[in-house]
């Protein structure tokens, strides 16, 4: 596909214009940041796991009646998605406490939580994503109610399909955070799971051992975050079993 125009640049991936009125390109690049970008690197093959993941988790949600951003992979790196209206919130889902949630409530890491937990954080860098309450979001009209109780619908949703087809490879879903944005029929609105599901938005812990296979792996130092992704990418099937690692590939243009 030949490059084109660059609609938007964020920390892990890049929006092109689409082929057809209505579409982006999404590009996965091999940048990891942490703690609001203040820690980076560039680790090699990164992207190509997380489009491959991403595409996977897609696909899956879609075949269960939940819509999705999603059209097609188009090569290593890229996939066409559907052009929405980003509501400016990220939807964490925590089964398990850990992180932020850890610290702001004393809790220990690897606390079960009563039920799943729904939070909504305000999509902001400059203000490191604040946790807000639903008073803030409606307050600011940065959704409606109704937005609101099918975000957490569609959020617990996709808490049940991953939390399920992580359990079947031996991985803990701890949490995750999903995008969610509007398309329009004239002026009918649907909610759509958009941005990405992959290692990077998902805390994934191994049953047995407690081993981390996530993008904590890179925030606190514990070793390879290519392998941790691999490892993941394997046990779904994504990758072949006897992959190592996926090497860096040529681009597509």
């Amino acid at each position: 596909m030949a490059r084109r125009k660059k609609i938007y640049e964020g920390k892990a991936k890049v929006l092109y214009e689409g082929p057809e009125p209505g579409t982006f390109v999404q590009y996965f690049k091999d940048d990891a940041t942490a703690f609001n970008a203040e820690k980076k690197d560039v680790i090699e093959g990164k992207g190509v796991l997380n489009n491959r993941l991403s595409e996977f988790f897609m696909i899956g949600l879609e075949n269960i009646g939940v819509p999705t951003h999603f059209l097609k992979r188009i090569n290593m790196r890229e996939q066409l998605i559907r052009q929405v209206e980003i509501i400016p919130l990220e939807v964490i889902v925590r089964n398990y406490a850990a992180g932020t949630m850890s610290k702001r409530l004393g809790l220990e890491e690897g606390t079960r939580l009563p039920r799943p937990i729904v939070e909504f954080c305000y999509k902001d860098d400059s203000l490191g994503d604040p946790l807000v309450a639903e008073e803030h979001i409606i307050a600011f009209n940065w959704a409606t109610q109704q937005d609101l109780d099918d975000m957490v619908a569609l959020a617990l949703r996709v808490n049940d399909f991953m939390s399920g087809l992580m359990y079947g490879v031996g991985i803990k879903l701890v949490d995750f955070k999903i995008e969610i944005g509007r398309i329009w029929d004239n002026d009918f609105q649907r909610l759509v799971v958009a941005d990405e599901i992959s290692p990077d938005s998902c805390r994934l812990w191994d049953i047995e051992t407690g081993q981390k296979l996530d993008k904590d792996v890179f925030r606190r130092d514990l070793g390879s975050l290519a392998d941790a992704y691999t490892e993941v990418a394997r046990r779904l099937g994504v990758l072949p079993s006897n992959a190592t690692h996926m090497p860096k590939p040529t681009l597509i243009n």
